[in-house]
């Protein structure tokens, strides 16, 4: 088989480059002095897309450049920033790179929800303020020792962010569209009903249009005044004007936030809040996890290319495609 033509839409990690290189010739846009240019001379050559980056939006308009393209191999589980439905009507194949970083991003959900929890970044801030000399760093008015974490989501980190909070003794219920028979916890069909029962919402779900602002005002009102939010799924699930306002008016209690509506750009009412702790959308963020993320981008195009056919196709694009 002749070798690919691949564009490496992204920055040029050394795993993805030095995985692709071998195997295709590679056309790294992040390096194009003059981008539209550089397209108009490849794009009746390019077969497939490596995606290294989410910020990076690949809608119809993109993929339509591209008369040969077949498959679109994303970093990330999430794929919020590709087209995959038109996609898939168009007979491309899009990846991403789910289950290699599920206990990494589970890591790091328990890790966000106990620094909500016990205040533990304003407790260090206070330390390295030198004003533990002067006086112990106040009781933190939240435990997890008497709450019940409702999860919104129960795919695979959902599930490996439920056996930790076993471990920790924390009860958990979820909501999903549909319950999930493979795990023994309650399932809420209403997320509303749920918010009522629970003091603390952990989102683990998909973005996009069908999630957009799934958490809004009435369920932020409903979580209630002891209530915490940790979002870990995308910043457009939550209405963030509505939980700023939430957050002001202390409807609820705390939130924990990895990710946000216009990332990197937080919003100084969250920043300015001390009753909030952010993270720089960091879920998956060790050098393990995302090298093992850029080798199955790698992976799913060596065995496209092979003739073995994609390794991870999201739902929209199933393999072998449906008849």
């Amino acid at each position: 088989m002749d070798t690919p033509d691949i564009l490496l839409v992204g920055t040029a990690k050394p795993v993805i480059v030095g995985g692709l290189d071998p195997i295709s010739r590679l056309h790294r846009l992040i390096e194009a002095p003059d981008r539209e240019r550089f397209l108009a001379d490849v794009a009746d050559r390019v077969r497939a897309l490596a995606v290294a980056y989410t910020a990076n939006r690949i809608d119809a308009a993109f993929m339509q450049r591209f008369p040969k393209l077949e498959i679109v191999a994303s970093f990330g589980v999430g794929y919020d920033h590709i087209d995959a439905t038109w996609a898939g009507q168009h007979g491309i194949v899009v990846t991403n790179t789910p289950e290699v970083l599920d206990e990494e991003v589970a890591d790091t959900a328990l890790g966000l929800l106990l620094c909500t929890v016990r205040e533990l970044p304003q407790a260090e801030r206070w330390l390295r303020a030198g004003k533990w000399v002067e006086a112990p760093y106040p009781l933190s008015k939240a435990t997890l020792r008497n709450r019940t974490v409702g999860l919104v989501g129960m795919g695979r980190i959902g599930r490996a962010i439920a056996r930790r909070l076993d471990a920790f003794g924390v009860p958990v219920v979820y909501h999903t569209r549909r319950p999930n028979p493979e795990v023994p916890y309650r399932h809420y069909p209403a997320l509303l009903d749920m918010a009522r029962d629970v003091d603390t919402l952990l989102l683990i779900l998909p973005g996009g249009g069908a999630t957009r602002n799934l958490v809004d005002a009435e369920v932020l009102k409903a979580l209630g005044p002891d209530g915490i939010l940790i979002n870990m799924a995308r910043g457009s699930v939550v209405d963030e004007p509505a939980l700023i306002q939430a957050l002001r008016d202390r409807t609820i209690f705390a939130a924990g936030l990895d990710v946000f509506v216009d990332e990197p750009r937080v919003p100084p009412e969250l920043i300015a809040m001390e009753n909030v702790v952010l993270f720089p959308h960091l879920g998956s963020g060790s050098v393990h996890t995302r090298a093992r993320m850029d080798q199955l981008v790698v992976d799913n195009l060596a065995a496209w290319f092979s003739g073995k056919g994609p390794l991870t196709p999201v739902a929209e694009t199933p393999w072998p495609p449906a008849r």
